[in-house]
């Protein structure tokens, strides 16, 4: 990994309160961020609110707020929810906060004096919900709501321009757009002509916007001042210095439905200004509920609250990192959840902490055993849990989150397989030296485990940490002490019953 990792969520709308989306990709950045910092890199971790639109404005409307009080009711739910999913960000930005607003300007004005700007009178269609024009092909489709003819003067980025050099930008960085069919999936979209973007709103219509610096009569289209937190916050244009350590991003998380706008618009907003383009933009795909997309007008949402309640975070962040293969949809329905929870934390995590601290109190006197001499059982356990180190390093480095969850669970399994295998309860009998090396082998691949799962349970591998009296988060073997006492503990996991 590198020393440095810039990962960014998408700025989420505050037309309305959090769901499960983007709880995931929240909990995703987080998820890679403490890996990286695990690995000793210098992390930062960026999130935050899109205040700015119609749909905002509109939302505020039904309110019967200003949108600046909706906004301000509504980021204090996202940063509640962020801090119960234990969300640990660097930053969260809200594209109203007047360190944005004047980055946004600093970039309008520059691309403007660059000639990639321009007015013109535009007559299409116009989406509300999407807030952009559409082709006529667009239309036709019938994929869009809430579409109406519109004729307007208005200012136009020159995102044409730019087509051919993005193109060759793509085929020549093959990890640029994540995964490989999305990538597939831009170039062909850009194998049609590519219309230039329009970036302004008039006044007149729609007022809730960051002001075009060249025409107070105009405020910003929504896209071009969200997009642009990217470089607002790590310094562009306020400091340098920060900004060149930072930029550019490692990683931009988004859902697949905002694909088009990153790898398209943003990268060619990037060209203009003659910034870097993020190494990674990386789309995941949907949460479905019975192979339907979760949406509040289906009434199909998870309020990720719900679950947390009831099952505890840690449970709620395993099993969206566990279930979901990058790059493809996920589906979630109760009965999987349940599932994956008895049988991967209560049946064989939690159930290795019981065993372990278990046996070793009631026959080495609740202290960490001395292991002796490894035979070549043991050995074997330790050279696969120090590689395990680096094989989660490897696919955490290629977004490969789900993968590093599933080894790490192996070594679980792996150590549950060695326990029943070895029967430390029957080694104490005769053996009691073959039992102390058992025990532990066990204990340590245990506290190994619980490291690297603690980008993903953060709590409970922390109490696990901590039960066993390990000290420091190396996850080189050997880190447990003999003659530490363990601590008595709840079940870590207590099964849930299915009624």
């Amino acid at each position: 990994m590198s020393s440095k990792f810039f990962v960014t969520t998408p700025i989420y709308y505050v037309n309305d309160a959090p769901h499960i989306g983007h709880a995931y990709t929240t909990i995703l950045a987080d998820v890679l961020a403490r890996f990286h910092r695990i690995a000793g890199d210098e992390v930062f971790f960026l999130t935050g609110l899109d205040e700015h639109g119609q749909k905002v404005k509109q939302a505020a409307e039904k309110r019967n707020l200003t949108p600046q009080a909706h906004c301000d009711d509504l980021a204090p739910r996202f940063l509640s929810l962020w801090q119960k999913l234990d969300i640990r960000f660097d930053d969260f930005i809200r594209t109203t906060q007047e360190r944005h607003k004047k980055i946004v300007q600093l970039a309008l004005q520059k691309v403007y004096d660059k000639g990639d700007i321009y007015v013109d009178e535009y007559e299409g269609w116009y989406s509300i919900a999407e807030e952009r024009f559409i082709t006529d092909t667009e239309h036709s489709s019938g994929q869009f709501r809430d579409v109406k003819k519109l004729k307007e003067k208005n200012y136009f980025f020159k995102m044409s321009k730019y087509q051919q050099r993005l193109i060759d930008y793509i085929e020549s960085n093959p990890v640029f757009i994540r995964p490989e069919h999305r990538k597939n999936e831009m170039l062909g979209f850009l194998r049609q002509p590519l219309g230039d973007l329009c970036i302004s709103r008039p006044k007149a219509r729609m007022d809730w916007g960051i002001e075009i610096p060249f025409d107070k009569d105009y405020v910003t289209y929504v896209w071009f001042d969200a997009l642009v937190n990217y470089i607002s916050v790590p310094g562009y244009g306020s400091d340098g210095v920060r900004f060149k350590k930072w930029w550019p991003a490692n990683v931009h998380l988004i859902g697949k439905d905002i694909l088009t706008t990153h790898s398209i618009y943003w990268t060619t907003m990037l060209f203009s200004l003659e910034l870097p383009l993020p190494k990674t933009i990386f789309a995941h795909g949907w949460w479905l509920m019975g192979q339907t997309k979760m949406s509040k007008s289906l009434g199909n949402v998870v309020n990720p609250l719900d679950l947390v309640e009831q099952y505890g975070v840690d449970a709620v962040r395993y099993y969206l990192m566990r279930e979901m293969v990058l790059g493809l949809d996920a589906n979630f329905t109760p009965d999987s959840f349940i599932k994956s929870y008895n049988s991967d934390l209560a049946n064989d995590f939690g159930n290795l902490l019981n065993r372990v601290s278990g046996l070793i109190a009631k026959n080495h006197g609740g202290k960490i055993p001395d292991p002796g001499v490894l035979t070549t059982v043991e050995e074997e356990i330790k050279s696969q849990a120090n590689a395990l180190v680096g094989k989660v390093t490897q696919l955490i480095s290629a977004y490969q989150v789900q993968e590093a969850v599933v080894s790490i669970m192996e070594l679980v399994r792996i150590l549950n397989k060695y326990m029943e295998t070895q029967a430390p309860w029957k080694l104490a009998k005769i053996d009691f030296k073959a039992a102390e090396r058992v025990l532990y082998t066990a204990a340590e691949g245990l506290r190994i485990v619980s490291i690297m799962l603690s980008p993903v349970m953060p709590n409970k591998t922390a109490a696990v940490l901590d039960i066993l009296g390990s000290v420091g988060r190396s996850p080189v073997w050997g880190g447990l002490k003999p003659a530490t006492v363990l601590k008595t503990h709840e079940p870590l996991f207590p099964r849930i019953e299915v009624k």
